[in-house]
């Protein structure tokens, strides 16, 4: 099972960059590339709400769950 970030998605959809909201929402590019890469272990619910502000979706827009087959 898996928890999956549609960062990269959201971003494209937006045609903005992941340098744009790191400098949006004051979090490390290095930070936010773990994220979008899938290597993080976990995220503060602050980062959450201000990718979802900044990005103007809901956290179910940004993580999915799916299980491994």
């Amino acid at each position: 099972m898996a928890i999956v970030v549609k960062l990269d998605e959201l971003l494209h959809a937006r045609r903005m960059t992941l340098t744009d909201l790191s400098d949006r929402i004051g979090i490390t590019l290095a930070n936010l590339s773990i994220l979008k890469t899938g290597k993080a272990k976990a995220m503060r619910f602050s980062t959450l709400e201000a990718i979802c502000m900044e990005l103007d979706c809901q956290p179910g827009d940004l993580l999915a769950f799916e299980t491994e087959r």
